[in-house]
């Protein structure tokens, strides 16, 4: 069974091209375009992997963040946030909510799968 991993994103080229990444390197991948919808797809599918945008509509990733750390049933899934929103103020933030990792947007698709081959095979 392939390693689940879903995208949170409202930029549809980003969505194409991680979409397009992620399921060439083997993944089963879903997609979800808002907080609100990716927060449902997330209890829905139980992802091992979600790839969350900070600047969406209806609920941000910060948000959609919390309310996954806050879920123990959903507590353990990793989270990388892929975002435009890079100042350290940010980032800082991201990591301080439970984000397992924080890349800034443009992004290395080398880097981006290096990590997120990292996280599903880190043990906490």
């Amino acid at each position: 069974m392939s390693t689940r991993v879903l995208i949170i994103d409202d930029e549809p080229n980003i969505v194409i091209s991680l979409e397009f990444l992620l399921k060439r390197e083997g993944f089963a991948v879903s997609v979800a375009r808002d907080g609100e919808e990716g927060l449902a797809a997330i209890r829905d599918l139980r992802p091992e992997l979600v790839v969350l945008d900070v600047m969406m509509p209806k609920l941000d990733g910060f948000a959609v963040l919390q309310a996954v750390r806050a879920d123990p049933t959903l507590a353990a899934t990793r989270i990388l946030m892929l975002t435009a929103k890079g100042r350290e103020a940010e980032q800082k933030k991201g990591l301080t909510l439970g984000a397992d990792a924080y890349m800034p947007k443009p992004f290395s698709t080398h880097e981006l799968i290096a990590k997120a081959r990292e996280l599903l095979t880190r043990v906490d």
